[in-house]
């Protein structure tokens, strides 16, 4: 009777370890969970980074088209293809050149 008891004993201190191990790895806010959600944490910090950076730039880009004439004319010159007088425009194509035999 005594060694099944002790038996019991450890039977139980296994199977109280081994929920608890089951619970630190595999359970809801486990290890496995953590691991995928400081990756999850990483790549939306990753992304968030590449926004400020887009957000600095048009933020840029907003107080140089304010204060300045010179982004003015540069995205007119692009966009609307402005030409000031006296100016002679020359465009380049770049579409290759087919020599037909007749």
């Amino acid at each position: 009777m005594k060694y099944f008891s002790q038996f019991i004993l450890l039977a139980l201190a296994v199977a109280v370890l081994s929920g608890l191990q089951y619970q630190y790895w595999l359970g809801e806010n486990g290890r496995f969970e953590h691991n995928k959600l400081t990756a999850q944490i990483t790549e939306q910090q990753r992304l968030n980074d590449n926004q400020v950076s887009a957000n600095n730039l048009l933020r840029t880009d907003v107080n140089d088209l304010k204060t300045g004439l010179e982004a003015v004319e540069e995205h007119a010159r692009l966009d609307l293809g402005l030409i000031k007088p006296d100016e002679t425009f020359v465009q380049v194509s770049t579409a290759p050149t087919t020599h037909s035999p007749y």
